[in-house]
């Protein structure tokens, strides 16, 4: 299986693709961890939020791997805790199907996005900037990932 982290955003500062990229080598083929970065709608004076994301969302849509099941990244969807993604992953692990996790941009999801995905995952009720969300997401896989195998990484309670 892999995990594609969909996301909108380009040129990342230079700590953001060392963090993920540090977390992203440390996973195992059965449980790589794919970045596809989607170009942010160009801003004008006259550009709306609602038109950036369904733009944005169009391009996210479309850059789904076939077959793969989509989670949306969503600060309304269900907070899980690390032992809940652990079993999260475990689930998605055994069904063998990749995931595509989706990022929106500044102006989030969009409708079409939410309506295709499986499933909704909140990172926390704190709003994040966006580079952030990629290492934070590839932390956590990672972490849950280690939980799982039963390495001592995670240490949590």
């Amino acid at each position: 299986m892999r995990i594609h982290l969909i996301s909108v955003g380009r040129r990342m500062p230079g700590w953001v693709e060392a963090g993920y990229a540090e977390y992203a080598k440390r996973l195992p083929a059965e449980c790589a961890l794919n970045l596809i970065e989607i170009e942010p709608l160009r801003r004008g004076k006259s550009t709306v939020a609602a038109q950036a994301r369904e733009d944005e969302g169009r391009r996210i849509l479309k850059a789904i791997p076939k077959g793969a099941v989509a989670v949306a990244l969503d600060g309304g969807g269900q907070c899980w805790s690390t032992e809940t993604l652990a079993q999260q992953l475990t689930g998605w692990l055994a069904e063998g199907h990749d995931r595509a996790l989706l990022v929106g941009g500044a102006d989030g999801l969009a409708a079409d996005c939410l309506e295709r995905s499986a499933q909704r995952w909140s990172l926390s009720a704190l709003t994040f900037p966006h580079p952030l969300v990629r290492v934070i997401v590839a932390e956590q896989i990672y972490r849950a990932w280690t939980l799982i195998q039963g390495h001592p990484y995670h240490r949590g309670n």
